[in-house]
Order: C-alpha cells, then structure tokens, then sequence
C-alpha cells in the first residue's frame, strides 16, 4: 500500500472511508493468528507492523483508504489476543506490555492501533465478568484471528453512558434493538459486540458481522484518526444465540480494572502520535528546515532554541512513556488482587498517564510546524495527520476532569468513578 500513487489507487480494491459504496463482510482468516512467546516478541511483532504501517499511513489519511491489507497483517499478528489468558491458550501478557506494544503500533499508524482497541477492551471485559462457556467461546475466536469490532456508544442519550440500545430474551435467543455511533473497527470486523440494556443489567451480545438486523454505515467524517472507520450501526430486531449475551458487572459497585484498561490504551494511542510527530519534527529540522537568519548558524539543526525544544518534547514524552509503564502496572496488581485499594490505584495511575499523553501529544504535533517552518505544512507531507489525530483522539474523554479525580484521590482519599471512561 506505501508504494500506491494517487493515480494508482483502485476504489474497489481500497475502499474510502465516509463513502456510500458498500463495504462487504470481510472473510475470516484461513489460519490461526499467531500466539506471542513473550514479552521480546510482542515488542518485537509491534515494531514490525509499525514500520510497514508508517509507509503509507500519509497516502491513506490524504485519500481517505480503509487499512484492509494492513488490518488483516495487525489482526493475525498475535497482539489483538496478547491479553487472551494462558489458561485458555492465549499468552497472557502483561497490560505495561500491552501499553508498550500499543504506542509502538500508534508511532506508524494511530488509526490502526484505535481500530484494535475495543477489541482489546472487550477481551478484558470477557475475562472479568463472562461465564466460564463464554470465556471459552470467546478467546477462541480471538485465538482464531477474528476481529471483534463495537458497537457501544451513543448520541443520543443525556450522556455517555446513558443508553438506549435493549435486549430481551425468547426462549434460547436474545433479541436486540437500537442505534449506535463511533463504531471503530464493526465495518472490518467479523463479530459485532453490542452493548443493550436488559432487565438484568447491561449486556455485551456478541453478533456476526453478517448477521440478519445489522446494518452498518461507513459515514465516520471526522478530520482525524479518518481511517478508522468509526462510523454507524443499526440494529433491527437482530437475533443471536442467547449464550452470546454477556451479562456485565456494575462496575460502581465491584470492583475491576476495566476501566483502567481501556484507559490504557486510549492513552498509549496519544503516545504512539506524539512519538511519530516528534521523529518526523527531528528529521524534517535535519532535511528539509532552514536556519533561522538571526540564529548565525549553517542548519536548522544548530539553531539552540530549536535544541532546546527538541529537548523539552523528548523529556515530557519519556514522562508519559513511564508513567504507562507504571500504570501498567498498577492495572496488573488490579487484575490479580481486585482490592478497592488496587483497583483505584490502577484507576488514578491511568489518568496521571491520560494527562501527559494527552499532553505530549498535542504539544508534539503543535510543535512540529514551528520547529519545522512553514515548509513543513505542504500538503505533499502530510505532517498534518499527527495534530489532527492528536487533536481527534485525545477527545475520547475529557482528561480536564482526570485533574479532578487526581487530586481528589491525593488530597480528600476519595476513590474514583468506576466506568469505561475513568
């Protein structure tokens, strides 16, 4: 896909994002994903897909192209089931690795790292809550390579967690009706996990993207993380078998690392395109930037207020990079001991990480064009990609309120909300 040209790029081939064209079911794998060793080799596997997503990350956010060459690479890859446990075949491995191995993913290609993080979320979500069948069903399809994308949020509601989308249940089926929004990964997935509300609680029901009563909507028209492919789905009297309806925890109630898990990788996301916007500063000062006339000097790169600067990004992206780490951690701690004391550690841990991720990122890809000049935001570049991911992404909840959580944590003892958001 790196080598295409504007003039090469074949629509039926390489489907557009925000398009009306139909996008079929995609088909699903003919052999099993791969299964990660160890920590070496997901770090590994995350650098090799970084690289060869970098190549033409700019051309498909420029013409608007869904990833289908490089989803199919990521998905048999083994990270989308690096959190599937060893009891089940999976490798287990750690959520510091997983931050780690996300944010590398994120540095070639944010918009596919996104695209696998409800699949990652939901896997969590499975292992804490679903029943032992379940769990069973579902780490096999992920062992299998499959795709799981969502179908979870809203707009219509008061808020964010305020949903519409039901659930009932006739004899050995369950019945599902709604509407949902910001869809990432259920146009190029192979299952659709809906969240519906029932009278029991809130359920995850998992339905085949096939499926009869489901009908998604490539219109995801945000001017960042374009190709993702975030758009809509429809549910109209869809009918799944009733053991693919996963009855979940009120998490205000018990306590999970489930939140802080998908906080995570939302946050290793941010770190990945500050990173990617930070190399690219660095090497366009050194190629392609002049010197400023007062600064005396022969290059861009001798410029000390430009050194300086390079300085400071560096610093505050090595700051957020271990504090993920560290609430990798944390959430490991949380997952095996679910204290109320280990849970909100890993909570607040997560947010302190949120905050400088979203920091570095939006100061990064800010930075890029004074650093670079006025040269560097020529289209044929593309640089403009990393502000407005950074700026698109960072959005997925306001980390003005993790401030708030923080401090009241530190100052008052108080434990933070816990929801997917927190």
């Amino acid at each position: 896909m790196g080598s295409l040209t504007e003039t090469q790029i074949d629509h039926t081939v390489h489907p557009r994002v925000n398009s009306a064209d139909p996008v079929p079911p995609r088909p699903r794998p003919a052999t099993p994903a791969h299964i990660l060793r160890d920590d070496a080799d997901a770090l590994a596997v995350a650098k090799t897909l970084a690289e060869d997503f970098a190549q033409g990350a700019a051309l498909r956010d420029r013409e608007g192209l869904l990833p289908l060459r490089e989803l199919d690479l990521y998905s048999q890859s083994g990270i989308w089931s690096l959190l599937v446990p060893a009891a089940y075949g999976g490798p287990g491995l750690s959520h510091a690795t997983l931050a780690k191995v996300i944010s590398i993913v994120a540095t070639g290609d944010p918009a596919l790292a996104q695209i696998a993080q409800n699949h990652l979320a939901i896997l969590s979500l499975v292992d804490l809550d679903a029943t032992e069948a379940q769990k069973k069903m579902v780490f096999d399809w992920a062992l299998r390579g499959l795709r799981f994308g969502n179908a979870f949020s809203e707009t219509g509601g008061k808020t964010v967690g305020d949903f519409q989308t039901r659930i009932v249940f006739e004899d050995d089926s369950a019945i599902v009706n709604g509407e949902k929004f910001y869809t990432t990964g259920a146009l190029l997935s192979h299952i659709v996990p809906i969240v519906a509300i029932g009278e029991a609680g809130a359920y995850i029901a998992f339905a085949d993207r096939d499926t009869p009563g489901l009908t998604i909507t490539n219109n995801w028209s945000s001017f960042g993380q374009r190709t993702t492919a975030s758009g809509s789905v429809k549910i109209e009297n869809l009918r799944l078998p009733r053991e693919r309806a996963v009855l979940l925890r009120d998490t205000s109630v018990t306590t999970s690392v489930q939140g802080p898990v998908s906080q995570i990788i939302q946050a290793a996301i941010d770190a990945g395109i500050a990173r990617a916007a930070i190399e690219d500063t660095i090497k366009f000062v050194k190629t392609q930037s002049r010197p400023w006339v007062d600064s005396g000097k022969e290059s861009a790169g001798e410029d000390p207020y430009t050194i300086a600067a390079i300085g400071d990004l560096k610093i505050r992206l090595h700051a957020a990079e271990a504090l993920l780490e560290i609430a990798g951690r944390a959430i490991d701690t949380g997952y095996h001991t679910p204290s109320l004391h280990n849970v909100s550690e890993a909570t607040i841990k997560t947010g302190e990480a949120k905050v400088l991720t979203t920091q570095i990122a939006i100061e990064a890809t800010n930075k890029l064009f004074e650093l670079a000049g006025t040269r560097s935001t020529l289209g044929q570049y593309g640089l403009d990609r990393h502000w407005r991911n950074a700026r698109v992404h960072t959005l997925h909840d306001p980390v003005r309120w993790k401030f708030f959580h923080v401090g009241n944590y530190y100052l008052n003892g108080t434990h933070p909300p816990r929801h997917p958001w927190n």
